[in-house]
């Protein structure tokens, strides 16, 4: 059982890093305050699942095998000589002073993010006469949520990587990037004030939550090839073993609850229920690139001169889709190099900023742009 004392600890780190951001945005003219923090929520929590890719992909994940500490210190300085100990039994394992500080670092990125939040949620209360309960209520969710998001945090050491926890750890990470990207981009103004601004939106919602539940299901197969070390399991491309449609095994390789690299049985997970997971998400990838894409195009034709931003997203999220194709090629290609890896995790994470940001101008009226010739 963590000390009080420890807990303290972190509680202390936390509050110095956090300090950081808050320093900068009290130096940074334009925006008020609390706009400003609501950006930089975003910010830290995209820097947050990247490196927490990082995490994963450098086998960091137990590089502390307790939680919320690092055998029950505050951070690896203090635990020397446990971790030289289990390095020096178990050189490759997961245990290293290297990994150590990985895996403590983002434990401090998302101490600090929690702690943000908090400060969010004491402003928005110290506001709520001129804001409303709005942005209360808003960010008392977001720290719910981040919460939730810890608590797996927690389980994801605890019951040694188990992949469900893992992926569901990732899934939850990006549900907190798109609610804060959402609670940043309200407008929140003040009860008294008699500004009105009107709005075009001239997005049709029913593509953008088709983009949102295709991009989510990608996500969640993208997770779990990662979370399942799947990705080398075809070693080709286009095709997978030399084969257009591979030998699959669905059973084994989507069944949630079991233990990392082992089926429901205990037994190790055969070869075919890994290139099964792998194949899945290469075929779903078919349909992410076709949905996005012709969200991106049309969210592109609707834009002009007076919706600029529109198009700056609409842009961006094309090229983001060009990207993780690349990337994600490329993990297979050159046998998932640490790079394009990060870089893979990151698109997913600017995707589900792009799609949140495009609900701005999302509207149930609004028309699908197809004509793709006009918009180029």
């Amino acid at each position: 059982m963590p000390s009080i004392g420890l807990f303290l600890e972190l509680a202390a780190i936390a509050i110095v890093f956090a300090g950081l951001p808050l320093f900068y945005l009290w130096k940074r003219p334009g925006y008020n305050f609390f706009q400003k923090l609501n950006w930089i929520l975003v910010f830290m929590t995209f820097d947050l699942i990247v490196f927490g890719a990082f995490t994963r992909l450098t086998d960091s994940g137990l590089g502390c095998p307790d939680w919320p500490g690092c055998y029950g210190t505050s951070n690896p300085w203090h635990a020397i000589g446990e971790i030289q100990l289990a390095e020096a039994s178990m050189p490759t394992g997961p245990v290293t002073v290297i990994k150590a500080w990985i895996e403590m670092i983002h434990r401090y990125l998302a101490m600090t993010v929690g702690a943000l939040i908090l400060i969010q949620v004491g402003f928005a209360l110290s506001k709520l006469r001129t804001l409303g309960k709005a942005p209360l209520m808003g960010s008392l969710g977001l720290l719910l949520l981040v919460c939730v998001q810890g608590a797996f945090g927690a389980w994801t050491v605890t019951l040694k990587l188990q992949p469900i926890i893992v992926t569901i750890h990732l899934m939850l990470a990006l549900t907190l990037l798109a609610s804060l990207t959402a609670y940043a981009q309200q407008d929140w103004i003040d009860q008294s004030s008699s500004v009105r601004r009107l709005k075009l939106k001239p997005i049709s919602a029913k593509l953008l939550v088709g983009a949102f539940i295709v991009l989510g299901t990608q996500i969640f197969l993208g997770a779990w090839v990662s979370t399942n070390y799947a990705v080398l399991a075809c070693p080709d491309f286009p095709t997978c073993m030399g084969a257009l449609w591979p030998e699959t095994a669905w059973h084994e390789g989507f069944s949630l609850w079991r233990q990392l690299g082992l089926n429901t049985h205990g037994e190790s997970i055969s070869p075919v229920a890994l290139q099964t997971i792998h194949w899945a998400h290469r075929v779903f990838a078919t349909c992410a690139v076709l949905v996005l894409g012709l969200l991106g195009v049309s969210a592109l034709r609707a834009s002009n001169p007076t919706l600029s931003d529109l198009g700056r997203i609409a842009k961006l999220l094309l090229a983001l889709l060009a990207l993780q194709l690349l990337t994600g090629i490329s993990n297979v290609i050159f046998q998932w190099p640490l790079v394009a890896a990060l870089m893979h995790t990151a698109g997913s994470a600017a995707l589900v900023f792009c799609l949140v940001r495009l609900s701005h101008w999302s509207s149930w009226n609004a028309p699908i742009h197809i004509k793709i010739a006009k918009s180029l």
